[in-house]
């Protein structure tokens, strides 16, 4: 028996040599050390077990420092993955190499998702095949995993995934649609089948009761314009739209349109952040003399004002109040408020220094890309005679 602390000894520098020559040439196998330290201590005061934290994994350890991975990182993301006596992180790799990921790309992908390495290649390969049935090429996979590891790793049930891309597909999400939930929000695929019927039997029923025709296009239209809505509980949306409803007084069929539209972008905040914004939008704009229908008219014409909190909002109002602009023409182009205050105050004072007139020219200028901005400028500062 003494020499098995030798064996064991000899067994994990062997793999950690081997790990270093090339994942193609490593035999998929799982990584496996010794129990760690007894999980209970007895003493003479006590006979009573005492646990104890089981201790790192070293043999993971080494092999992690050879695939490039930020231990320190990776450690502060999942900790209990550092105290699993078997773990998969060889196979693992190898597995994302033979799919064209580098070294680089691998070890970033467990750095921030530790918990892939507890994934077995044949579970790997049925979810590859999935995900190859929504994206074109193992490279855009590869790609993703890249930004967003979780979105791949995250969950174990490929059974659930499978069920989920055919349910979505149903609604007549095409495969565009399907890419960007996984990409956006890949929780949606987390999700029971049975949670995102009751979202879709939501929206559908919003529909009916206020007189759509087709409510399994006005679900689908949601769907395709709020990405996180399916990983919103059907409380929260349903609570959102009725606030709409009643805070703006709109007909039912006015209702109907704006939830198509926009606002459909809107249904996912928390319900306080959506009122507290609502409430702060209607003071600010009664204290710049705006009527009610002023507010509903900003609100219905650009939903997505309500996104922005106070401490933005107000300052970027004041902004554009203090650089000459007026409310009617704010009311005429919102999409202006997407631009950050620094934005707006930089272009103002450009604009201040050739003397541009926002009265007859208006504001479009101000809601346009940098590239056509600086297009703009470049003819106003050259002298008419030119």
């Amino acid at each position: 028996m003494a020499a098995v602390p030798g064996l064991r000894t000899f067994l994990n520098i062997h793999r950690s040599v081997a790990l270093q020559c090339s994942f193609s040439f490593l035999p998929v196998q799982l990584t496996s050390t010794c129990l760690p330290r007894g999980l209970c201590t007895i003493t003479e005061k006590c006979k009573e077990p005492k646990l104890v934290v089981p201790s790192e994994n070293e043999s993971l350890l080494e092999n992690l420092n050879i695939l490039g991975v930020d231990v320190k990182r990776a450690r502060q993301r999942q900790p209990g993955v550092f105290r699993k006596v078997i773990t998969n992180e060889r196979a693992v790799a190898q597995f994302l190499q033979s799919k064209g990921a580098s070294h680089k790309v691998i070890g970033g992908i467990i750095s921030r998702f530790p918990r892939a390495i507890t994934r077995s290649v044949e579970h790997l390969e049925q979810r590859w095949e999935l995900w190859r049935g929504v994206f074109q090429s193992d490279a855009e996979i590869v790609s993703i995993l890249n930004r967003s590891p979780e979105s791949f790793f995250r969950s174990s049930d490929n059974e659930n995934l499978e069920k989920n891309i055919v349910y979505l597909t149903s609604l007549g999400l095409n495969s565009k649609d399907l890419h960007r939930l996984l990409t956006t929000a890949p929780r949606t695929f987390s999700n029971s089948l049975e949670l995102n019927t009751q979202m879709v039997n939501l929206l559908e029923d919003v529909c009916a009761e206020l007189g759509g025709e087709d409510p399994e296009q006005f679900a689908k239209v949601i769907i395709s314009r709020n990405l996180y809505i399916l990983i919103r509980s059907t409380k929260r949306v349903k609570t959102n739209i009725d606030t709409l409803k009643a805070s703006l007084k709109l007909s039912d069929p006015e209702m109907l349109s704006l939830l198509q539209g926009p606002a459909a972008e809107i249904l996912d905040l928390s319900n306080e952040y959506l009122k507290k914004n609502f409430k702060n939008l209607q003071n600010k704009m009664v204290s710049l003399g705006c009527r009610k229908s002023d507010i509903k008219k900003l609100i219905v014409t650009y939903p997505m004002v309500l996104y922005i909190g106070p401490n933005t909002l107000n300052p970027k109002l004041d902004c554009l109040l203090k650089g000459g602009i007026t409310m009617k023409q704010i009311l005429d182009k919102p999409k202006v408020l997407d631009y950050s205050t620094e934005n707006i105050t930089g272009r103002l004072e450009e604009l201040h220094r050739v003397g541009y007139d926002f009265e007859k020219n208006g504001i479009n200028i101000l809601d346009s890309s940098r590239k056509r901005f600086v297009a703009k400028m470049e003819k106003l500062v050259v002298p008419p005679d030119e």
